[in-house]
């Protein structure tokens, strides 16, 4: 069984039903959470839950993902300068 299948059961279902946050926002990024999990396992064919990684290398992917943002969010900041 894989981990996404293990959470895909109906009593799992129903749990997560019980504790779904009335915030439409909260419930957007929760969403949006899970589908990029779910891009990741099936790109990667892992979980966050690795033990492969050290801390460092933990790290590195942080910072390279937080440069990724850095350019994002210089990139929108261009659209209001124009």
């Amino acid at each position: 069984m894989t981990t996404l299948q293990f959470y895909d059961t109906e009593d799992n279902k129903k749990r997560l039903e019980k504790l779904k946050p009335k915030d439409s926002i909260v419930e957007s990024v929760i969403e949006q959470f899970k589908q990029r999990s779910n891009v990741g396992i099936n790109k990667y064919g892992t979980t966050l839950d690795r033990t492969d990684l050290t801390r460092l290398e933990w790290l590195n992917h942080a910072q390279q993902e937080a440069m990724d943002m850095i350019l994002y969010l210089e990139k929108l900041k261009q659209y209001d300068t124009k």
